[in-house]
């Protein structure tokens, strides 16, 4: 693999001296101390680590969703802590694409309608009634290849867990982003459900997706290209 710095074009994501810490009452908690890792543009990484390792706590910084302490993250050669808030919340709906363990769909709203939220929270009202023909369309498309085509006007709470999960990575891919996040996709889920998710990304990877998968376990960490291991905060060598 060729060398992922600054000046190559082909580092979608590098992350330098990342150092995050807590605070326990009257104590510290650090988690992180000093994280330094480069991702080349269409890899699937796996982040794996035990549970306290600082995983989670990494990809909410790579993904903009928290704030280092100490430490630079790069997109695209460009340092996201100089990011305006506009810029910063297009970075967040935009470039990338989030999938949680615990989905966060609303139970108010239909799958599809929680598909096109991605879409809505990233357009201006005429901007939105302009685009939302294309945008039914894009998230029809979307749901019909996670397999949910026959559940387009249920609501979450009618799905099995791994429905939900595939309906949350439809929504994570409405806007086309150049990374998705996942943190723990398949930790709510039993083992064979789980495996369909994880083929999900392997097809999403394959067509040329660039995935950062957060996990503690050894084995869904081995579908992934590459892994990065963390222990006590810091990057392991194996």
């Amino acid at each position: 693999m060729a060398r992922c710095d600054l000046d190559n074009n082909n580092c979608i994501l590098r992350c330098k001296d990342i150092y995050k810490s807590y605070k326990m009452g009257a104590s510290k908690l650090e988690v992180l101390r000093g994280i330094g890792i480069t991702i080349e543009r269409g890899e699937f990484v796996a982040i794996r680590g035990a549970s306290g390792s600082g995983k989670s706590t990494l990809l909410h910084i790579l993904g903009a969703l928290d704030l280092p302490d100490k430490g630079e993250v790069f997109f695209d050669g460009k340092n996201i802590a100089g990011f305006g808030g506009r810029k910063i919340n297009e970075f967040r709906g935009k470039k990338v694409g989030f999938v949680f363990q615990f989905y966060h769909l609303l139970d108010e709203l239909t799958v599809l309608e929680n598909v096109l939220l991605a879409k809505m929270a990233q357009s201006s009202a005429f901007g939105w009634l302009g685009g939302r023909g294309g945008a039914k369309k894009r998230a029809i498309g979307l749901l019909e290849r996670m397999g949910l085509s026959q559940r387009i006007a249920h609501r979450p709470f009618q799905l099995s867990g791994g429905e939900r999960q595939r309906v949350a990575i439809a929504r994570a891919l409405m806007n086309e982003p150049e990374l998705i996040l996942a943190d723990e996709p398949t930790g709510n889920l039993d083992s064979e459900t789980g495996n369909g998710i994880l083929k999900v990304f392997e097809e999403l990877h394959s067509a040329g997706q660039t995935i950062i998968m957060v996990t503690h376990d050894e084995k869904i960490a081995s579908k992934a290209g590459r892994v990065i291991r963390l222990a006590d905060g810091k990057v392991a060598t194996e």
